[in-house]
């Protein structure tokens, strides 16, 4: 007479076969959801030295410090750059993992560039911020931007999985939704944040303010013959730039587009 266990494996096993999509074997290695965490956490703590790390940053060992955090976020990035290429292409060379993310390292500077931006406006746009330790601390729209700014890259070079796992990662800890592939001008700033969804082919200009519980989404789905959903294609809004847009309120279309310097109220569907 079978054990519970085994009959619970016999019966899993049975889905396994009944189910294969579900099921990834035989096949190559997917990127890792824990890894690609932890070279966001690592990101950040490059990013805004001092205000992601438990023990004190010393200012005369912090070249010391980059320099291995660098060396650690490179060897993580390659490895799971290669496993997300070869997800797609399994022939994909590691050689070319390893160029994107010397390529990614570079572009740090200008990623915290874009970043101060934000900060800056999130300072201004907000009365109750009191500095920029704050809003780094605490804010959640500058951690979801700052990982979203980060997939950016990745997302324009095709890589597959890991700039959305990493947005993921930024959503389920700050409730802002940002898919990896819109593209969002310099000085960005979401006030609160909770709920606040923005699609992949949204372009949103500089100085745009969202506050919480705002959808830049999809309108419709084009479907093809047989009624399956057509991929691809502009199918969330543009925001123009100095665009102030109120809570709760409901954007929708790829041909959608909000012209600089509006404003729109709080409970809004267009």
């Amino acid at each position: 007479m079978k054990t519970p266990l085994e009959n619970a494996t016999r019966d899993l096993l049975r889905s396994y076969s009944e189910h294969g999509a579900l099921n990834h074997s035989d096949t190559e290695n997917l990127p890792s959801k824990h890894a690609i965490a932890e070279i966001c956490r690592d990101l950040l703590r490059l990013l805004f030295p001092g205000f992601h790390d438990d023990a004190a940053v010393d200012s005369a060992g912090l070249e010391a410090t980059t320099l291995a955090r660098l060396e650690t976020l490179s060897n993580l990035l390659a490895n799971q750059i290669c496993k997300s290429l070869r997800s797609a292409s399994p022939g994909c060379p590691q050689d070319l993992a390893e160029q994107i993310s010397t390529e990614f390292l570079g572009f740090l500077p200008r990623l915290r560039s874009l970043l101060r931006t934000d900060i800056e406006a999130a300072f201004e746009g907000d009365p109750a911020a009191r500095n920029f330790e704050e809003i780094i601390l605490a804010y959640p729209c500058i951690e979801a931007i700052a990982i979203q700014r980060a997939a950016h890259f990745f997302y324009l070079r095709e890589v597959p999985l890991l700039p959305r796992i990493m947005t993921e990662w930024a959503h389920s800890r700050t409730g802002i939704d940002i898919h990896p592939g819109a593209e969002i001008g310099e000085c960005f700033f979401i006030d609160h944040g909770t709920g606040v969804v923005i699609g992949e082919t949204c372009r949103i200009g500089s100085r745009v303010k969202l506050y919480h519980g705002v959808t830049l989404g999809a309108r419709s789905f084009q479907r093809d013959e047989a009624g399956r959903i057509v991929k691809g294609g502009k199918r969330h809004p543009d925001v123009g730039d100095g665009v102030t847009v109120h809570p709760n309120s409901t954007i929708l279309g790829g041909e959608t587009v909000i012209g600089a310097g509006s404003t729109i109220g709080a409970n809004v569907s267009l």
